[in-house]
């Protein structure tokens, strides 16, 4: 089994990793009303990888909010979910792009810049991944099936279909998936990144070029991939690798605050 073994208990101190959640009508029991959620195999991918997961609901936010938020977390994780507005790349809405969720890409535009500015590991998860480019000024496909000519990323009624991604060498992506320069993984995806935001570089694609992975070379672990990693339950390198880069930097933030407290003698840890 790749990543970290699932039955292990989390170490003291495993960092806390904040994941976006869903804001759609649903019903439980005699509910029927708007909630927020997100499926269990995202969290629980996290948590097997080592991590604490916190969910992270749409809600108002102004960047002082989202820095609030921020100061809290070790890693952040966008997931997957409805399409982004059009609007925010410069488009009109394609007929069969989902009705826009404004709270939800407002939310999450914020959180990502905010992780950003201050290079919080982050992983981005299909929506995800299109948010980080859009985040940065690129724009989107909005309906692959335009481009390809079939359902091949997206087979509909919640049923994933594989496909294979070519990983480039020496990529980031690379490093976490071992060195393999191919993996096979599960898609559900209409949308895809077409013009790609200054600062990324596409580290995995798949057949006929459509962009799969992208990266930020610039961030210490800033990691977007198109498809859904968390359904691969018996592969956790992408959790396991950003769970990683959130203890470090929890740990380094630790160091630099230590640093600067006036009661450590000479801004040393030690006692």
């Amino acid at each position: 089994m790749n990543g970290s073994d699932p039955a292990s208990p989390r170490p003291a101190g495993a960092p806390l990793i904040g994941l976006t959640t869903y804001l759609e009508q649903a019903s439980s029991g005699v509910w029927n009303v708007p909630a927020a959620f997100l499926p269990l195999v995202y969290f629980d991918a996290i948590t097997r990888a080592g991590g604490i997961a916190v969910l992270l609901p749409p809600q108002p936010v102004t960047p002082a909010i989202a820095e609030r938020v921020l100061d809290g977390l070790d890693g952040l994780v966008i997931t997957g979910g409805k399409d982004i507005e059009p609007s925010r790349y410069g488009q009109s809405p394609h007929p069969l792009t989902d009705q826009p969720r404004p709270d939800r890409d407002g939310w999450e535009d914020e959180l990502l810049r905010g992780a950003l500015d201050r290079d919080l590991p982050f992983l981005g998860i299909c929506r995800g991944a299109q948010m980080l480019n859009v985040t940065l000024g690129g724009s989107l496909h909005q309906h692959l099936p335009d481009l390809v000519g079939d359902t091949r990323y997206q087979a509909g009624q919640g049923v994933f279909n594989s496909a294979d991604v070519t990983v480039a060498p020496g990529s980031r992506l690379s490093g976490l998936l071992g060195g393999d320069d191919r993996v096979t993984v599960p898609v559900y995806h209409h949308q895809a990144i077409d013009t790609l935001a200054a600062g990324l570089v596409v580290s995995g694609t798949s057949e006929p070029g459509i962009v799969q992975a992208v990266e930020l070379p610039a961030a210490t672990f800033a990691v977007a991939v198109q498809w859904h990693p968390e359904e691969a339950r018996d592969d956790l390198r992408l959790f396991t690798g950003l769970v990683t880069a959130a203890r470090q930097y929890r740990d380094r933030e630790q160091a630099a605050a230590a640093s600067l407290d006036p009661a450590t003698p000479e801004g040393s840890t030690s006692p």
